[in-house]
């Protein structure tokens, strides 16, 4: 199974894809996010978003600033005050 990932920013829907893995820069820390990752809501700090197409596949790079991520059923979606593709 794949992970739906979502990359939304203010303008538009930046990024969705079927993932393997995102690593994501928490305010609290950096956390990574699989299919199947418990709900939960976390706030987002300056940093980059590493995002695995597959498992060993090299990582693509989004710099993100501010905002929040939320994790559910359905997947996980960064909603993002601003990005920089890396």
């Amino acid at each position: 199974m794949a992970l739906k990932f979502e990359l939304v920013t203010p303008a538009r829907l930046e990024r969705t894809a079927d993932v393997y893995m995102v690593t994501v820069p928490g305010s609290e820390g950096d956390f990574s996010v699989l299919e199947g990752h418990a709900p939960f809501m976390a706030t987002l700090r300056n940093g980059p978003l590493t995002i695995y197409a597959s498992a060993g596949a090299a990582p693509e790079t989004i710099e993100v600033e501010g905002g929040f991520a939320e994790v559910n059923e359905a997947g996980l979606t960064v909603l993002a005050e601003h990005v920089t593709a890396g």
